[in-house]
């Protein structure tokens, strides 16, 4: 057995396939440098389009897939496979999963119909999917949302798709909707009055349209009162926990009598 020829042998075998590995990893870096660059200067092009945020990324995840997997290819040609049989491979085996998983591919239609017909954009702030918050990316296969107590909620795109969707951020103003029980032995005119007057100067309320305060039931107690600011989406919760506050302060200063539950009188 002639050593030398066997060590030769395999130094120029693990050359040539160290070199090949290196040259793999130069083409991985440069390839990945080049897709970067390529989605960068895609959507600055866009982004002078006035293209909106939400249409931005959309694109640039797509582009960035398709990026990928054919570097992927790319570096299989290198190694020496067969790029055009890999591609019917993996054509076939998108084809079987497809199949597999029919809604990873409708999530995918979901959000390109998500894209152009724009029920939301990011940075709305959105009810859909069971889901109640802002919009943080509308992805290939799913939908970023944060939630008011700051949960980073994924929701798949196809479900948000087939929901209702509520769009508060469409619309200029949004409505509060409180309520409050009054005393039967109060004069309700007196109390909306006095109700309209101090919350017309809670921060942020709109004055146009006036702030509701309107009888809306009766119980045995007395009026039930709906109390309805209008305010802006962002201002929201702090106008419903500072008409929360206001109610508070007209019906139990001592200025009305306080509502007082009936009890029936047993007869003997």
């Amino acid at each position: 057995m002639d050593w030398s020829n066997i060590l030769k042998t395999v130094e120029s075998t693990v050359t040539g396939v160290g070199l090949q590995v290196i040259g793999a990893i130069l083409l991985y870096i440069v390839g990945r440098w080049l897709i970067n660059f390529a989605i960068g200067m895609v959507q600055k092009g866009l982004s002078r389009q006035k293209i909106e945020p939400t249409l931005l990324r959309f694109i640039g995840n797509t582009i960035s897939v398709v990026l990928n997997i054919t570097l992927v290819i790319a570096i299989l040609g290198y190694f020496g496979v067969q790029t055009t049989s890999f591609a019917a491979l993996l054509a076939g085996a998108g084809l079987a999963i497809g199949s597999a998983w029919g809604g990873l591919l409708a999530n995918f239609a979901a959000g390109v119909f998500l894209v152009v017909l724009r029920p939301f954009k990011v940075g709305d702030f959105i009810s859909a999917g069971g889901i109640t918050g802002t919009v943080e990316e509308v992805g290939l296969f799913v939908t970023t949302i944060d939630t008011p107590d700051n949960i980073r909620t994924f929701v798949g795109n196809n479900k948000l798709f087939s929901d209702n969707i509520q769009n508060f951020s469409t619309n200029s103003y949004r409505r509060v909707d409180l309520t409050a029980q009054i005393s039967g032995a109060a004069d309700p005119h007196q109390v909306i009055t006095a109700l309209q007057q101090r919350i017309a100067r809670i921060p942020n309320v709109n004055s146009k349209p006036a702030p509701d305060v309107v009888i809306t039931a009766f119980t045995a107690v007395g009026p039930v009162l709906a109390i309805r600011p209008y305010t802006n989406n962002e201002h929201y919760w702090q106008v419903y926990f500072d008409t929360n506050m206001a109610i508070r302060e007209v019906l139990g200063d001592g200025a009305f009598p306080a509502p007082m539950p009936v009890f029936g009188i047993q007869q003997v």
